[in-house]
């Protein structure tokens, strides 16, 4: 059975500031990042993962009653997951932070320059069986926001409400056979695009941290 959905009214950008900032400080909220079990016997054997950062930007408009996650659909012609959707991101350059490769890697991928963001905090890293180990940084924008993606690394740039990601009836559990081995991924189907793999996880976790705040802290101190 799915879990309780988090309310489109809670998830406005004061609380999400000031539950990343109570999360900074200390050990809040009481969560556990979701790991399938098979991926953690597929990524057991990485012992120095390359570091990396993706973006969650999450679009604040009074137009719409949820903020839009910003998303990205690869081209079909590249070698590495053609066609998939992701967040914006890379690995990361020389000794940057989390923080700054995200930002670059957003504004080298989407053309979104990083003074238009609001960075509020992270999640916990998400290790891939590709041998990536990848920062999640939550960013708020705020009104509109023109995107001028990178055509040799996105094809389309859009948003998802954050309320029907946040649903976990919006959630599947999925099974794949893959050469010798069947393995299992998290799907978020959304109109005519397939949400999955790494990217529908760290989705996932998004969703088990607010509705850890959110229960253990409905009404935190807003700025």
């Amino acid at each position: 059975m799915p879990g309780p959905f988090i309310p489109s009214e809670v998830l406005d950008h004061r609380r999400l500031v000031a539950w990343f900032s109570l999360a900074s400080r200390q050990r809040f909220p009481v969560w556990q990042p979701e790991v399938l079990a098979d991926r953690r016997e597929r990524t057991a054997h990485l012992t120095n993962p390359k570091s990396a950062a993706v973006l969650f930007a999450l679009r604040y408009d009074e137009a719409q009653q949820s903020p839009g996650l910003v998303l990205t659909q690869r081209p079909s012609h590249l070698k590495h997951h053609p066609g998939q959707i992701s967040l914006p991101g890379g690995g990361a350059e020389g000794h940057e932070t989390p923080e700054q490769t995200a930002c670059r890697e957003t504004y080298e991928e989407v053309g979104l320059p990083p003074d238009r963001l609001t960075l509020v905090g992270r999640l916990p890293d998400y290790l891939t069986v590709t041998g990536f180990q990848v920062t999640p940084v939550i960013g708020l924008l705020h009104g509109q926001v023109r995107f001028e993606p990178d055509p040799t690394e996105v094809s389309e740039v859009f948003e998802v409400p954050l309320s029907f990601l946040m649903n976990p009836a919006n959630h599947q559990r999925r099974g794949l056979a893959l050469e010798s081995e069947q393995i299992e991924f998290f799907a978020m189907p959304y109109q005519h695009r397939f949400i999955w793999g790494a990217t529908a996880a760290m989705i996932r976790n998004l969703y088990h941290f607010l509705y850890a705040a959110w229960t253990q802290c409905p009404e935190p101190e807003t700025p």
